[in-house]
């Protein structure tokens, strides 16, 4: 009897399952250097905005231990380090943690960083006060199984927080906001990191991953309660928070 193939979405391709997760640290690798640029260009700046939004609704007390996953330049985990939390960064890209490990010394912020994946955390189970993960969802293969990590790893009233691109509905403005990512962004990352098909699969993953009552839905499922999400910038971004009870 055959076995049977299974895939996964890298972009608008697909791809075998065991592929994905090569394929993904290769574009992230390609863009570690220039990540945070990037970020500054594609979003006018906006995407600092919604950090802080992110951080101000989760609030965090000091002393709080925070897992910041897929966070590896640090950005999430500096404004968490602010606050007075005790942060660790998980990333499964060797080349991103090395770019926030030399932000870090640079602004004399301490942050623990370890190498791991999503789906398979390396951390006991009732660990952390709070997950966050900006951004990176989108590029695990099983977002069931991240999920269900990130329950395993909270403790009980522990928070969770996902900050991800996602759909945007309003008319008119639902057209211009495809129009720029599919025309411009990619040879803007050319321009810029030399590599105009990474930033081509970033765009092709936003439009694949899950409309935000979808993914609120994925994550009740994982066990997490009183899923809530908010739009940002008419729904370029959206926040989604929980609670793990």
């Amino acid at each position: 009897m055959t076995e049977p193939h299974h895939t996964a979405s890298f972009g608008f391709r697909d791809v075998p399952e065991g592929e994905k997760e090569r394929l993904v640290g290769e574009v992230f690798s390609s863009v570690a250097g220039r990540y945070d640029l990037m970020n500054d260009l594609m979003s006018g700046g906006v995407h600092r905005l919604w950090k802080d939004a992110m951080i101000d609704r989760l609030a965090p007390r000091p002393g709080w231990k925070v897992l910041d996953v897929a966070g590896g330049t640090g950005d999430i985990a500096f404004r968490l380090a602010k606050r007075g939390a005790a942060v660790t960064v998980c990333d499964i890209n060797p080349d991103m943690l090395a770019e926030g490990k030399k932000r870090a010394e640079e602004k004399s912020i301490s942050v623990e960083w370890i190498c791991g994946n999503a789906e398979n955390l390396p951390f006991p189970d009732n660990h952390f006060d709070a997950y966050t993960i900006a951004f990176g969802i989108r590029n695990v293969t099983h977002i069931d199984r991240a999920l269900a990590e990130a329950y395993r790893v909270l403790k009980p009233g522990g928070r969770f927080l996902c900050l991800e691109f996602s759909h945007v509905e309003t008319p008119g403005i639902d057209w211009a906001y495809d129009a720029f990512s599919f025309a411009v962004l990619p040879k803007l990352g050319y321009v810029v990191t030399g590599d105009e098909e990474s930033y081509r699969y970033l765009v092709e993953s936003i439009r694949k991953f899950p409309p935000q009552e979808d993914f609120a839905r994925l994550i009740a499922a994982a066990g997490l309660a009183q899923v809530s999400f908010r739009n940002l910038t008419f729904g370029v971004a959206a926040l989604h928070a929980a609670w793990k009870i």
